[in-house]
């Protein structure tokens, strides 16, 4: 079951919430709820994410050859440097 939490801010701030809530086609209730999630997310969770794209970029050449049905056709150069777009 969800509680509510009602928190003040100013103005300026409100109205920031709802610009990025209506570009990113969400509402200022889940712009909040995920900031709170993200402030109490475990730590050593933090470079999970770089470690694993890390050993993607490293053994991507790999998985290729091993896989050539599941190779992905195209590459995001900045997410797998060293990689052939």
């Amino acid at each position: 079951m969800a509680k509510s939490v009602t928190i003040r801010v100013p103005e300026d701030l409100h109205a920031q919430l709802q610009e990025r809530a209506e570009a990113e086609g969400t509402t200022v209730t889940a712009l909040i709820t995920e900031a709170a999630r993200n402030a109490v997310r475990d730590p050593r969770l933090e470079g999970a994410a770089g470690v694993f794209r890390q050993f993607v970029a490293d053994n991507a050449d790999a998985f290729d050859a091993a896989f050539p049905d599941d190779a992905p056709a195209r590459r995001d150069a900045a997410q797998f440097p060293g990689r052939a777009a």
